[in-house]
């Protein structure tokens, strides 16, 4: 007799669950892959510590979960936009001393968004023109360029304002302000950016209902990494909404952002489903996730 049929739960159903989970983890490793050649691309952006194996691991691990469909070519801009982000938030929330150095860092990465090239030694900015560049070749990229922007802009904002936040640990912003500055966890710019990417005529005739959609998974993802994370936050002066308001709070309030998220993606679902259940699959991988680690590694 086979060893596979004494096995608890190894019928044919198992094998195919675990099959494509293979298939994914296969996707994500492919991805981790590019993103540390990248990395090593740009030394001085991406430190090692906490820029490690498992960082980019996970990102392409979350990327690969959250669009199983897509194959490693059309997942590599979508990593890359959320490893930008990461850049872009260890530089403003670790490495900025003052508010000047973050408007100057902003006004490049805009000028960049804009078509100017990156400034002489500005790592970031020439990253981000990398992404731009690869962006443009999509036709869906001039109709959509200033969506992108946009989002870039909303991202550099939220990241300046919890900065301005950190300077005054006496008065934090309420629950809600903070919540409504979930942009800082640059969640929906790349969303936009893998949208723009697939330049599919349905995702992009509903663009603005899915961006829509995904600030609200982004205010879920908030509340989720912040559960996840609140040690590691202590340790390093982040904010976190433990810091605000109790546990069961947060709990009550994520309950209530996924019941409003369902509503959102639901009429979604007739036009554009694989999307609405791109933004699903992120709210469910994050919730298992932050359960037991975050992104970061240890600096």
């Amino acid at each position: 007799m086979s060893p596979w049929s004494e096995s608890p739960g190894a019928g044919d159903d198992q094998l195919t669950v675990a099959a494509e989970q293979g298939r994914i983890c296969a996707l994500a490793t492919q991805g981790q892959r590019d993103l540390a050649r990248l990395a090593a691309s740009y030394p001085d952006l991406f430190p090692p510590k906490p820029f490690d194996a498992a960082l980019f691991g996970n990102v392409a691990m979350a990327i690969a979960f959250g669009a199983p469909w897509c194959d490693a070519a059309q997942l590599r801009i979508t990593n890359r936009a959320v490893l930008w982000g990461f850049a872009v938030d260890w530089l403003i929330d670790h490495e900025a001393r003052s508010r000047d150095e973050i408007d100057r860092l902003a006004a490049r990465c805009l000028a960049v968004a804009d078509g100017a090239p990156p400034e002489a030694g500005d790592a970031l900015g020439g990253f981000l023109a990398e992404l731009r560049d690869e962006l443009a070749v999509v036709p869906a990229f001039a109709r959509h360029r200033d969506r992108w922007r946009e989002e870039i802009r909303t991202v550099l904002d939220a990241m300046a304002r919890e900065w301005d936040w950190k300077q005054h640990p006496d008065r934090l912003p309420d629950f809600e302000d903070y919540l409504d500055n979930a942009a800082n966890l640059a969640c929906t710019v790349v969303n936009a950016v893998h949208w723009i990417h697939t330049d599919d005529p349905a995702t992009l005739a509903h663009l603005d209902a899915l961006l829509a959609a995904s600030d609200q998974v982004q205010r879920i993802l908030r509340l989720v990494n912040d559960l996840g994370t609140y040690e590691r936050d202590l340790r390093w002066g982040d904010l976190n909404a433990l810091l605000l308001v109790p546990r069961a709070d947060v709990e009550q309030r994520i309950a209530e952002l996924v019941t409003e998220a369902r509503k959102m993606l639901e009429p979604l679902r007739d036009s554009c489903p694989v999307q609405a259940d791109y933004l699903a699959r992120q709210i469910g991988f994050s919730s298992g996730f932050y359960r037991l680690t975050d992104f970061w590694g240890v600096p």
